[in-house]
């Protein structure tokens, strides 16, 4: 349907609502419901918004949770799968090559220019699933998209999507407990420079971190 739509929408409105669509219905497929909160730290213009990696399902339960259009930095091996990558292409998503540090800074450029023609950019900055759970080292680029475009870095935890589909898995493991999206504060990036996207890195890290600590203190009181 995105494909199709694709020939008629060429700013991809269209095509993010269905996807909007396919990602709510795979979390209800999934036997799962998620809950967001914090949606009162998004900012009123575009930003930079980056989450800890943990399971396939993040991608949808991104999709179903933040309520505008955005585009996502994705591994450039996606654009050669079947349909997966047609869509991607012909919607706007932004391949980022890790493997060449070249490919690596023009992909970024081309999210630079979607931040200033006004659109918001998704990235998961740990460039893969983590492999138990916990968060792994963040690359900089969440850092140096928001600091090139001088646009916020807003940290988001995802929190239960691990234990719903693990990596190597094929299967899901669905519980009552809803899974959780929080959005936390926006980091502010004005007047800083390209030096400081390892500090503003560090910055993120621990403040997804903090979000997922926060959320577990809450947690063991509520139990």
């Amino acid at each position: 349907m995105a494909l199709l739509a694709s020939l008629l929408d060429t700013h991809g409105r269209l095509q993010h609502r269905l996807a909007r669509l396919w990602a709510g219905f795979s979390v209800w497929a999934s036997g799962s419901r998620v809950q967001v909160s914090g949606l009162e730290n998004i900012p009123d213009s575009c930003a930079v918004y980056a989450a800890n990696h943990t399971s396939y399902m993040d991608t949808p339960v991104v999709f179903a949770s933040l309520p505008f259009q955005f585009r996502i930095l994705a591994k450039k091996e996606l654009w050669t799968l079947p349909f997966i990558g047609w869509y991607l292409n012909r919607s706007g998503q932004i391949p980022i090559d890790t493997a060449n540090p070249r490919a690596t800074l023009s992909s970024l450029g081309n999210g630079v220019r979607a931040l200033r023609d006004g659109l918001s950019v998704f990235v998961f900055p740990e460039g893969g699933r983590t492999p138990d759970g916990n968060m792994q080292p963040f690359l900089n680029g969440a850092a140096y998209l928001a600091i090139r475009a001088q646009v916020p870095l807003v940290p988001i935890a995802l929190i239960g999507v691990y234990d719903l589909l693990p990596i190597h898995t094929r299967h899901f493991f669905p519980s009552r407990i809803p899974l959780k999206l929080i959005i936390g504060s926006p980091l502010p990036t004005h007047g800083r420079t390209l030096r400081e996207s390892e500090a503003l890195t560090e910055e993120l890290r621990q403040a997804i971190a903090d979000l997922i600590e926060r959320h577990s203190r809450n947690e063991e009181i509520q139990n």
